[in-house]
């Protein structure tokens, strides 16, 4: 599926989209080129999920964790471009942080990539003009959830 994404407010209303449906557990994988649009994105989600404040790119901390009662449900915002190898993900203690936490991944692909997992949301961004569009692969967990 292709979603068009000609502004922020288009941006903020997938973001809401995904928040509405989103459930600990899940993975939302962001994947696309620098400032292709996934911090955005992310901030949109979490704002959907109620967080109010400053959302910062996870780029130098590479993982920011949101609780209740900030946010709906637990979130693990995590960003790997950093990272040189996929089991450095492991070293981090990343299923640590995932239990009974949903996971908005950037560069998912340095992590090992998490669309063999059913309950991933690919969403691949890119600048399209003055906006970008979104390829969206729900993997079986979402396929109910997402029309």
């Amino acid at each position: 599926m292709i979603i068009d994404l000609p502004d922020i407010a288009a941006m903020d209303a997938l973001g809401l989209r995904i928040a509405e449906r989103l459930r600990a557990g899940d993975v939302l994988a962001l994947s696309g080129g620098l400032g292709a649009g996934k911090t955005t994105l992310a901030r949109a989600v979490l704002s959907g999920l109620g967080f109010v404040g400053e959302v910062p790119s996870p780029t130098f901390t590479i993982i920011e964790t949101y609780d209740p009662p900030l946010v709906r449900l637990p979130v693990v915002h995590a960003d790997f471009y950093r990272l040189e190898h996929p089991r450095e993900a492991a070293e981090l203690g990343l299923a640590d942080y995932r239990e009974g936490a949903a996971l908005i991944a950037e560069w998912p692909d340095h992590a090992d990539g998490f669309e063999h997992e059913p309950q991933c949301l690919a969403i691949h961004l890119e600048s399209v003009g003055t906006g970008r569009k979104a390829i969206v692969e729900p993997g079986s967990d979402w396929l109910g959830r997402w029309e």
